[in-house]
């Protein structure tokens, strides 16, 4: 088994035990070959610059006894390792199970290479490490939309009143700029209050960050089920009516229903946006498709109070079907492939992200192989 040569690639910022450790396993399947990713593809992917250089990074790992090679990958994006996958020509590609994608696994199908998704699990007596928790342990939850995304807009809602629901989420994920959780509200967040939501009245707060994240001269706002999802913690519902901030905000903090939500959502990430992408190309809002989307989001709260699964599922899809209604560019070809890939696991699904860059959300009656699982916030301070 020695013999064989694998393939790992990553950004291994801020080398950790939690690094170590996934190289230490990978290395038992042979010898290892790291593609590396560049100063700028962290830019891109994480909307900041890394703490140690490409050039420190490559050092460090070079220097582990379970590594046989580092090189710096010259490609961009989530798939920036392709030049140097097919000049090392491994017979395994490893990866963590945040770093697992349907694209990776069909190219190694295509390549013939053998593809393993290794879980994350710290070394024995260890603490478990990322490199999100090492950046001064920032607690600030990232935020996804279950439901109902774009009433926020009140160029939408005026068609139709209608709820959003939103859970905060928190940062054990570090999810990548553009992927459909807020992660922009999410920096203007650690600006204003550097490593977590402050006590206080939380729609204070919540207006708070939405006008520093949306200020005078502000042409195209940033809606306000961002802000909102994010100092709010657990799942809440947003009853929008053609303004810029909801009538009324429901929170649902029960345990039992948040801890029943973390069991049956999954999350598989998707490949990069095209390049150019505009969501609102070919947009089409019309008070009918309007009041489908408020619908369906409707019977994905009452599902959920009930924990109904299979009526949750039924409703998280007639929402995203309802989205795509109004903007047909959040959809694809390859999302669409990739969603009949896990339609017949699935009850429901929907994207985090327009048009690819985010994450396919799954709900599931069963564990899905390969997936993330989310840890919602239960409150904040």
């Amino acid at each position: 088994m020695k013999n064989k040569k694998v393939f790992v690639s990553g950004c291994f910022d801020m080398l950790h035990s939690g690094h170590v450790r996934f190289l230490e396993e990978a290395a038992t399947y042979g010898e290892v070959h790291i593609g590396l990713g560049s100063d700028q593809t962290v830019m891109d992917l994480k909307g900041r610059a890394p703490v140690n250089t490409q050039a420190e990074r490559k050092y460090m790992l070079s220097a582990l006894r379970h590594v046989k090679s580092c090189q710096i990958n010259s490609g961009a994006g989530i798939m920036d390792f392709l030049a140097e996958l097919k000049r090392i020509d491994p017979d395994i590609f490893i990866v963590n199970e945040d770093g697992n994608t349907p694209d990776k696994a069909e190219l190694c199908r295509k390549l013939g290479i053998k593809y393993v998704v290794l879980k994350r699990l710290p070394q024995t007596n260890l603490p478990v490490r990322s490199t999100t928790s090492l950046r001064k342990e920032c607690r600030i939850p990232y935020r996804l939309d279950l439901a109902g995304g774009w009433l926020d807009q009140p160029y939408v809602s005026k068609y139709g009143s209608g709820p959003v629901l939103t859970i905060s989420l928190e940062p054990v994920i570090e999810f990548n700029e553009r992927s459909g959780m807020a992660s922009s509200s999410r920096r203007r967040a650690i600006e204003l209050w550097q490593t977590d939501i402050p006590a206080g009245d939380r729609e204070k707060l919540a207006k708070m960050l939405f006008a520093f994240e949306n200020p005078p001269g502000t042409e195209i706002f940033a809606g306000s089920q961002d802000s909102i999802g994010i100092v709010f913690p657990g799942l809440n519902r947003l009853d929008y009516a053609g303004n810029y901030w909801p009538k009324k905000i429901t929170p649902q903090p029960e345990e039992k229903i948040l801890g029943w939500l973390e069991r049956h959502l999954y999350l598989i990430p998707l490949g990069p946006r095209g390049a150019g992408f505009d969501v609102f190309k070919g947009k089409s809002i019309t008070p009918p498709k309007v009041r489908a989307l408020a619908r369906a989001a409707d019977g994905c709260w009452n599902a959920i109070q009930k924990m109904d699964l299979a009526q949750f599922g039924r409703q998280f899809r007639a929402s995203f079907e309802a989205q795509t209604a109004l903007f047909p560019a959040m959809s694809n070809p390859a999302i669409r492939r990739m969603i009949r890939q896990y339609a017949g696991k699935s009850l429901g699904w929907k994207l985090s992200g327009a048009g690819g860059g985010g994450y396919l959300v799954l709900v599931s009656a069963a564990p899905v192989p390969g997936a993330l699982q989310l840890k919602i916030r239960r409150q904040n301070g």
